[in-house]
């Protein structure tokens, strides 16, 4: 039996820059070409960062809701456009959801010990991801090890986390040695989590595609891209984003997976 799957490229992150690959992509227009790319490869979604004029991430309002604009205008019928509330040791709280309130984009991806830390009043949190479920905003949540799942799961049945469409993600090796990580690491993920909320895999290193044939084995969805990984399935540095892109497509397609399209997305996570 075939099932669908979301592939979401992950183009530029909070942190590599030209130096890393001159492929990057870090003006909005290189994010804009970027999508067009991952469109063509066969991604369902970008989950992309905004940069200021000197290449650092950024969570300037303005800043996020020019790339907003521009990929929706550009390639927005074609791919899901998700913004991200990472923190990258610079934002706090506040501000994460302050750009979110204000740019109202369809999709935004949110690190729950960020936004929620251990032993933080919950309201603020609670207040924001509600709003997300009332404005029909599709939150997916990060989490980086198995208690962090469980600790989602604990705040879903309270009621910190509404019970509306919404997605995962797994990171592998964030926390390891050189950031580096293995099929293995998902393992701890899936047994912490029991419910059929779908859920995505993204994994640092270079052994990023290992890992995301586990996840499309698994029944699980898929993140690559230069975020979290330079190197393609042989070893060799990719030329570009869209090559990781297009790797994913052919595994997908050698275990019957069926990649989504941008308008299934949006039927699929419809409130």
């Amino acid at each position: 039996m075939t099932q669908k799957m979301i592939l979401t490229v992950a183009p530029n992150g909070a942190y590599k820059q030209k130096k890393d690959h001159q492929a990057l992509p870090v003006t909005p227009r290189e994010v804009v070409d970027a999508a067009r790319q991952a469109v063509t490869a066969g991604a369902t979604m970008i989950h992309t960062h905004a940069r200021d004029e000197q290449g650092r991430h950024s969570l300037d309002t303005g800043l996020n809701q020019q790339i907003w604009d521009m990929l929706k205008a550009e390639v927005g019928d074609d791919i899901v456009v998700q913004l991200t509330t990472e923190a990258a040791g610079i934002y706090q709280p506040p501000a994460q959801m302050a750009m979110v309130r204000e740019v109202q984009p369809e999709a935004v991806s949110v690190a729950l010990r960020e936004l929620l830390p251990e032993g933080q009043d919950v309201n603020d949190a609670q207040g924001f991801f509600h709003w997300l479920a009332e404005q029909q905003i599709v939150c997916q949540y990060i989490l980086y090890s198995a208690e962090d799942v469980q600790r989602y799961h604990q705040l879903k049945a309270s009621g910190v986390i509404p019970s509306v469409p919404h997605h995962l993600l797994f990171v592998l090796g964030r926390y390891h040695a050189q950031q580096q990580s293995s099929p293995d690491d998902l393992l701890p993920f899936l047994a912490a989590h029991h419910d059929e909320t779908p859920w995505m895999v993204c994994a640092f290193g270079a052994d990023e595609h290992r890992c995301a044939r586990l996840a499309m084995q698994k029944g699980g969805d898929v993140r690559v891209g230069f975020e979290n990984n330079l190197y393609d399935l042989e070893g060799d540095i990719a030329a570009d984003n869209a090559v990781l892109i297009r790797q994913v497509a052919t595994e997908a397609a050698a275990q019957k997976r069926i990649i989504m399209s941008a308008a299934q997305w949006r039927r699929d996570f419809a409130f």
